[in-house]
Order: C-alpha cells, then sequence, then structure tokens
C-alpha cells in the first residue's frame, strides 16, 4: 500500500506538467484560416415570354367515306339483257347511266292486255249510253200510249155508268190500261239500272287503268339508271340472270364530295367551342338547331392525309356532329364533308379521296392572345421563373388551353419574363440559374402564330 502510495505521488507532478504544457500550447495557437466556398449555378434552357395570337386546335383521326351511296335494287322481277360495261368495280359512271336492263317482254304484254281491257270496258259503257238514249225514246212514247190509254179508260168508264158501254168494253179498257202500265214501269226499271251499270263500268275503266299505269311503270323499272356520278364499289348480277323483285344488282359510292367521321376528344372541342358560347344564348336548348350554327362559326377545317414523307391536305367544311360519344375514350365524332373529292386530284402529286382512307381532321379556332410554352414547362399550375437576381421562382399561372405540346397561357406571366424549360437539378426555388436562351423553341413557338407555318396545321 505504501509503495502504491509512493508511486503516485512521484508520477502526479509528471502528469500535471503534461497536461499544463498541452493547454497552454491550444490556447496560445492561431485559429485556422476558413475559406468560403462560392454559390454554383445551375444551368437551364429559358425562353423570353412572348405574346401572340394563336388559335386553339382539335383534331382527329377516321376513315373517308362518301357523301352519298346508292344501291341499285331491282323493283321488278326479269332476266339480265343489258350490263352497263363500266359496271365493274372501281370504274366511275356519270349520272343517269345505264346500269342494267332486264327483259321487258311480259311487262309489254301486260300494258297491252290493260289497254285491252280499257277498250273492251269504254266499248261496254258507250253501249250502255246508247242503250239509256234508246230506253229514255222508248219510255216517252209508251208514256204518251199510257196516258191516250187512261184517256180511253176513262171514257168507258162514264159510258158504262150512262149505260150504253157493256161491262166487256170497261174490262177490256182497264186490261189495256194496266198493260201499258207495265210496259211503263219496265222501261223505268230498266233506265234505274243504268247509271248503276255505268257506274260500275267507269270504275272498271279506272282499275284497267291502274293496271295500265303499273305495267307502264313496272316496264319502266326494267332499265336501272343512276342518279349522280358514282364510282363502283360491287356488282352481283351477269348477263342472263334471272334478277329478283328487291335484289341489289350493284353498289356505288358517289364522287362529288366526301365525308369523315373524325374522332375527337370532347375536351378539346370544348376548349375549341369556348369562344364562341355567347353567339346563340340557349342553344343548348334548340338541338335542332346546333348543326346550323356550327356551318355559320368562324372554325376552319381540313383533312390531311400522310402518304410516307408526304402530307396532302384538302379544305373542309365542319358539317355536324355524330349523335353520340364513345364511352371509352371520350372522344365524339365530328363530321367533315370535303367537296370535289374526285375533281380535284391530280395524277401524282393528289389522289382522291377514296373510300377507307385513314385521314387526320383538324379544326382550327379563331386565334387568342396569350403565351406559348412547352407543356413540360408547367410543375402542376405553376411555372418555373427567373427573378432579377438569377434566381428561380415558382409562379402560378392561369393555362387557356394546349395546342400540341404547347401550353398557351393568358395570365400569371408578363411580357418579356424568362421561363425555364428545362428541369434545375435540384429543383428548388430560390437556386441560382444560369440561362442558356433556347433559340430552336423560340422558333417553334413563332411558327404557332397567325403568319406561321403552325398556324396552317
Amino acid at each position: 500500500m505504501k509503495i502504491v502510495i509512493r508511486l503516485l505521488l512521484m508520477t502526479l507532478p509528471f502528469v500535471a506538467l503534461g497536461v499544463g504544457f498541452v493547454a497552454y500550447t491550444i490556447s496560445n495557437k492561431p485559429a485556422p484560416v476558413q475559406n468560403e466556398v462560392a454559390e454554383r449555378a445551375i444551368a437551364v434552357r429559358v425562353i423570353e415570354a412572348r405574346s401572340t395570337l394563336i388559335s386553339p386546335q382539335a383534331s382527329g383521326f377516321g376513315l373517308i367515306a362518301p357523301e352519298r351511296t346508292y344501291e341499285a335494287i331491282s323493283q321488278v322481277t326479269g332476266t339480265a339483257i343489258y350490263i352497263n360495261p363500266l359496271l365493274r368495280k372501281g370504274d366511275i359512271l356519270p349520272a343517269g347511266a345505264v346500269l342494267v336492263r332486264l327483259s321487258d317482254r311480259d311487262y309489254k304484254l301486260a300494258a297491252a292486255q290493260a289497254r285491252a281491257n280499257i277498250r273492251s270496258a269504254e266499248a261496254k259503257l258507250a253501249e250502255i249510253e246508247v242503250s239509256m238514249s234508246n230506253l229514255q225514246a222508248g219510255l216517252a212514247i209508251e208514256e204518251e200510249s199510257l196516258e191516250l190509254k187512261e184517256l180511253e179508260l176513262e171514257r168507258l168508264l162514264k159510258l158504262y155508268e150512262a149505260g150504253t158501254a157493256s161491262q166487256a168494253a170497261r174490262e177490256g179498257g182497264r186490261s189495256a190500261y194496266l198493260t201499258q202500265s207495265q210496259k211503263v214501269q219496265n222501261l223505268r226499271g230498266s233506265l234505274a239500272l243504268l247509271p248503276t251499270q255505268r257506274q260500275v263500268q267507269t270504275e272498271q275503266i279506272a282499275v284497267y287503268q291502274t293496271t295500265l299505269e303499273t305495267a307502264e311503270l313496272n316496264l319502266a323499272r326494267t332499265e336501272m339508271r343512276l342518279p349522280f356520278a358514282a364510282r363502283v364499289d360491287t356488282v352481283s348480277v351477269e348477263i342472263g340472270q334471272l334478277v329478283s323483285n328487291g335484289q341489289t344488282v350493284a353498289k356505288l359510292d358517289g364522287i362529288n364530295a366526301a365525308e369523315v367521321e373524325a374522332q375527337i376528344p370532347a375536351s378539346d372541342m370544348q376548349i375549341l367551342f369556348t369562344q364562341y358560347g355567347n353567339v346563340t344564348p340557349g342553344i343548348a336548348l334548340a338541338p335542332s338547331e346546333l348543326n346550323k350554327l356550327l356551318v355559320e362559326l368562324p372554325i376552319t377545317a381540313q383533312i390531311e392525309l400522310k402518304l410516307g414523307l408526304q402530307s396532302i391536305v384538302w379544305p373542309a367544311t365542319l358539317d355536324r356532329i355524330s349523335n353520340s360519344i364513345d364511352q371509352k375514350t371520350g372522344a365524339m365524332g365530328v363530321i367533315l364533308r370535303v367537296d370535289n373529292a374526285y375533281t380535284s386530284a391530280q395524277l401524282g402529286t393528289r389522289p382522291p379521296l377514296t373510300k377507307g382512307m385513314f385521314v387526320e381532321a383538324v379544326l382550327t379556332a379563331d386565334p387568342v392572345e396569350g403565351i406559348a410554352i412547352p407543356r413540360n414547362a408547367l410543375r402542376g399550375n405553376k411555372v418555373m421563373l427567373v427573378d432579377a437576381q438569377n434566381r428561380l421562382r415558382l409562379v402560378p399561372v392561369t393555362v387557356s388551353f394546349y395546342r400540341d405540346r404547347m401550353a398557351v397561357i393568358t395570365g400569371g406571366v408578363d411580357e418579356g419574363a424568362k421561363i425555364v424549360v428545362s428541369i434545375p437539378v435540384p429543383m428548388i426555388e430560390g437556386i441560382l440559374l444560369e440561362l442558356h436562351m433556347d433559340n430552336d423553341l423560340m422558333q417553334e413557338i413563332s411558327a404557332l402564330g397567325p403568319e406561321g407555318l403552325g398556324a396552317l396545321k
């Protein structure tokens, strides 16, 4: 124990001396030099906010169909004796062209029979008129004779009462009067039947006339003509084939105009029509006037066909809206009409709009003033702006509509503001930015204006 105490007494002074030296050294050592690290700017692409007139657009795809179709259906039965040489799939026939001619022999015979029946009935009617005239003349004679018989009977009755005429003479006079009365009555009965016979004969003539008209109508129906210029779709008749009543012999598509029912999102159509909402108040209460209103709206339409690297455009007309909305996609059918679908065709440069072509329909409304930015520059309902110190700021904006990959802003951004179009990493509001102007994007946005090529799409 004493040895331990002795060792402690010997080491404690050295420990204390070392601790004091270390403390003295630390307290008198100069502070380390601190190097300040400069803030690093994040490189981003920016565009300058420029107000321009931009037209809302809505587009969709659909298949070309002819505006009018004609189904040649036979209205009579007969053997095909003539078929137009151009009645072949793909050929075009002019309006009024004879498509098919059926044998008309049976219908000519029916018409001849009806004419013979009419002549026979008219002859019987003339006979009735003659009989009526003869009976009327005979009745006049018999009535006059009856008057004489009546006077003779009255004379005999007076003589019989005076006792100068026998009873046999009186009865003879009475018998002669009754006989003459019977003749008059028979003639009157015959005359009374003649008007009915004449009416029956007149109605019979009318029946025969109807039969004749039917026969002549069927005779005309043996020749099937095309009501308008059309292109042959299908043919189902041959020479010598028996064509039945109601049988379809050919189907043709009109060439004067074409239609396309494009499926366009209902939300895009709503944006397109928003600026025209006050044109006709209460239009929702008058759906029968909707299609008429659509034609009068200043909305331009066009059909675009892509053939490889070539894009062919036809001007179109917004004709009407379909009666239903696709429940799966929310798209509504918008029907556009293209005039001169065939006559405007040019060999090698512009093909005719043929049934079944897959095309894009584009509707363009009046331009709206706004600032266009890429959709990916939006962060929800905010955009990334650069403040005066080149720092990132998130500002809420009002988006009017979208067009292609652009969003059109009508509130929240001032003219000349710098909009960040690339995402800084990290994206922290207030971060220092290094700005690089995206001139290509600025040119693309400028093309959306009324003088740019984008306005034509």
